[in-house]
């Protein structure tokens, strides 16, 4: 049989060599929804793991939004029983918006992808992405849409569900055609999902657009070395982030920009990132020379002559409705998407804001090092043995806080599965 596409398997293993562990370890997770894409990255993907010893798990998501969604759960099973891969089946049961359904069924979806491989081990979850996404996504953005290019690595979109998740699509070099040539003469076949042909959702009339030769190439090239080098200089405090401002004012300004936006996601704990114009706004008073108070995606900006601080109030806290977190012993959560706490007993962990005359005295003589704009907004634990920080030893959690390793994420600092931590 003519070899249409020799090296495919090559070059999408090379991609998977260069940024994940070649040995024995954690099991590594690959998104299968059953369409040509994900059914060759799974292919490839469980022979790149039996070579290197390194348990395989499939995960499927049925959004519930097709009729024949269940039969198509059914033959993802089928496809990695077959591969000697485990198998999970996920499912995305609504509520279903009367309008930015594709965008809710992603962030759904990301969200159960990253839970589940949280749940496994897997610091890597691999998606089945190609050339012709990076293209679709550029055809929307010029069309007036905010579609990002997919990246080959980078955290997973899912907060807090995908803290310690990273997304791997080997992919992107490689075009849809040439992987269901690779299919076929393989004997495979695949799952064509309606959706793609449904000119309602702006993906669909990307991708008929690009079939008519509309987009050509759209190869995307992301450095993010300066940002990386920047955020090697960010330091973690106990209430968010700290960056000296003299390393801030000189970098360049694409690498402070998103340092900076990251920085406010981070450490504010949410997930709508601030928009470019805000961010080049807050940038330049930051480079500027004066004290600096400011609010942005969540997060309290403050910066005198040497640093610029990164936290949470606790009025915003207040704002957003951020609930109490209750725990049971040994149960795991997250508060205000900032800390995860692991409750050694069971407790009530909340904002400190309006308890912090009931701290032990010695306890309130550390806050004197926290700057008093964050310091209602550092979690305490309300348990039958009163008030207490929750970052004592007595107070009946272990706490880690998520910002900085958040930001390196988002920032390149973590170029590899070998950097990934839980």
């Amino acid at each position: 049989m003519r070899d249409l596409t020799p090296g495919l398997d090559e070059r999408v293993e090379g991609r998977l060599d260069a940024r994940l562990d070649v040995g024995p370890g954690a099991p590594l997770a690959v998104a299968l929804s059953g369409g040509g894409d994900s059914l060759a990255l799974t292919r490839i993907a469980a022979g790149w793991a039996r070579r290197h010893g390194r348990p395989l798990l499939v995960l499927t998501v049925d959004h519930g939004l097709q009729p024949g969604s269940a039969e198509w759960t059914t033959a993802c099973a089928a496809a990695a029983d077959r591969l000697g891969a485990g198998f999970r089946a996920l499912a995305w049961r609504g509520p279903y918006p009367a309008s930015g359904l594709p965008a809710a069924a992603r962030r759904a979806r990301h969200a159960l992808l990253a839970d589940a491989a949280r749940a496994a081990g897997a610091r890597v979850l691999l998606m089945g992405h190609t050339a012709d996404d990076l293209a679709e996504a550029a055809l929307m953005r010029a069309e007036g849409g905010t579609t990002p290019s997919p990246r080959e690595w980078g955290p997973s979109p899912a907060w807090p569900e995908g803290r310690g998740v990273f997304l791997l699509r080997p992919m992107l070099a490689v075009g849809r055609a040439e992987i269901r040539e690779w299919l076929a003469e393989a004997g495979e076949t695949w799952i064509e999902d309606p959706a793609n042909e449904d000119p309602r959702f702006a993906r669909s009339r990307a991708r008929h657009a690009r079939l008519q030769g509309a987009v050509t190439d759209a190869c995307v090239a992301h450095d993010a070395s300066g940002a990386a080098a920047l955020t090697s200089e960010v330091r973690a405090t106990p209430f968010g982030l700290a960056l000296d401002r003299q390393a801030f004012r000189q970098a360049g300004p694409d690498a402070a920009r998103r340092v900076l936006g990251a920085a406010c996601l981070a450490a504010g704990g949410g997930v709508r990132p601030a928009r470019t114009a805000a961010l080049e706004a807050l940038r330049l008073r930051l480079v500027d020379a004066g004290e600096v108070q400011a609010s942005l995606a969540g997060a309290q900006v403050q910066a005198d002559a040497r640093d610029i601080l990164w936290g949470r109030t606790a009025g915003e806290m207040a704002r957003a409705g951020v609930p109490d977190l209750a725990l049971g012993a040994g149960e795991v959560g997250v508060l205000d998407g900032r800390f995860e706490v692991e409750a050694v007993r069971p407790v009530t962990v909340t904002r400190l804001a309006g308890r912090m005359s009931s701290l032990p005295p010695r306890t309130r003589a550390t806050l004197a090092e926290v700057p008093p704009t964050f310091r209602g907004g550092l979690p305490a634990v309300v348990s039958e043995a009163g008030t207490r920080l929750a970052s004592g030893e007595d107070s009946g959690v272990r706490l880690r806080g998520l910002a900085r390793a958040r930001l390196a994420a988002a920032c390149g600092e973590i170029a590899s599965e070998s950097g990934v931590r839980d």
